[in-house]
């Protein structure tokens, strides 16, 4: 029997697959798609707590995240950069909560100017699930209709389905914040630039190796996975807008991604209720925008709470 059960194969479920597995448990990770073909893929994953309350917990698996993906960067590990960012300000605007975990925070009149990692997310979910499997742990291919299925395959299992825990945690707080992004090649730009209110929308262009991603959208409780021809348009304007270098360009790729947000935050928790059996079931799921973000603070915090 495994120590340890993670359903869930995107970024939190691996991360917490590989501190589990750090600490010497025996760890399976069960999943219905690979991981670089869950949402997590999608992520254009330069750390920013977007959409996130501020409270202590998550200040410090913010603070926890940036500082395990700098030092990734500077290991080289696949697909993760330090990144400058600049976030324009469209009115006054006091010194933000998560600034406490970015050194080099510094404000500006009209933005705020500091460095964060950002994360290439097919290569880094594809070096996670190596390092799940080279540290000792599986990956099965599953699709789970019940936690209670799991009762008594492992002594605990940590529930790290993202927007399926609306059902299987049967959590009517959970709900998709749909994004559409697009994919346009990098014509040399090293900064991102975040124009979170924009008046025609979110706004933001981030730079990676090869290409640039444009968004965005955030649109609570919008199931539709299907690209939208204008949204796409209205993105090329407002990102070519804000950073003229883009002038002309067209899309590589468009996606449209959901992000597992709940209301009232993150749910990093052990439940009150065992499932059959006396196996211990511990929840990690609702990061929305924020997965990438959180990860490596969430997975030690389901470490603790574990205790295989």
């Amino acid at each position: 029997m495994d120590d340890v059960i993670v359903l869930g194969a995107g970024v939190i479920g691996l991360t917490c697959a590989v501190r589990l597995l750090g600490s010497g448990a025996r760890v399976r990770v069960v999943t219905a798609d690979e991981p670089t073909r869950t949402v997590s893929r999608l992520a254009a994953a330069v750390w920013y707590p977007t959409h996130t309350e501020g409270d202590p917990r998550v200040l410090a698996w913010a603070r926890r995240t940036y500082d395990e993906l700098m030092a990734q960067a500077a290991a080289g590990v696949p697909g993760v950069a330090p990144r400058p960012t600049r976030m324009l300000l469209r009115g006054p605007a006091g010194t933000p909560w998560w600034s406490a975990a970015v050194p080099d925070f510094a404000a500006h009149p009209g933005e705020w100017r500091f460095t964060v990692p950002s994360v290439e997310m097919e290569p880094y979910l594809g070096w996670l699930a190596d390092r799940v499997r080279q540290s000792g742990g599986t990956l099965t291919r599953g699709r789970v209709e019940r936690l209670a299925d799991l009762a008594g395959q492992a002594g605990t299992v940590v529930n790290a389905t993202g927007l399926a825990a609306r059902v299987l945690a049967d959590d009517p707080a959970v709900f998709p914040a749909r994004g559409q992004i697009v994919g346009v090649a990098n014509p040399g730009l090293v900064t991102s630039i975040r124009d979170e209110d924009h008046p025609d929308g979110m706004t933001y262009v981030h730079p990676r190796s090869r290409d640039v991603v444009l968004g965005g959208t955030f649109q609570p409780g919008d199931w539709s996975e299907t690209v939208d021809p204008p949204t796409t348009e209205a993105i090329l304007r407002r990102c070519t807008g804000l950073v003229p270098e883009l002038t002309g360009a067209r899309p590589l790729w468009e996606a449209v991604g959901l992000r597992p947000a709940r209301h009232g935050g993150p749910r990093v928790e052990p439940d009150p209720t065992p499932l059959p059996g006396g196996t211990r079931l511990v929840h990690s799921y609702g990061h929305g925008g924020a997965g990438v973000t959180l990860s490596w603070g969430c997975a030690d915090e389901v470490v603790r709470l574990a205790s295989f």
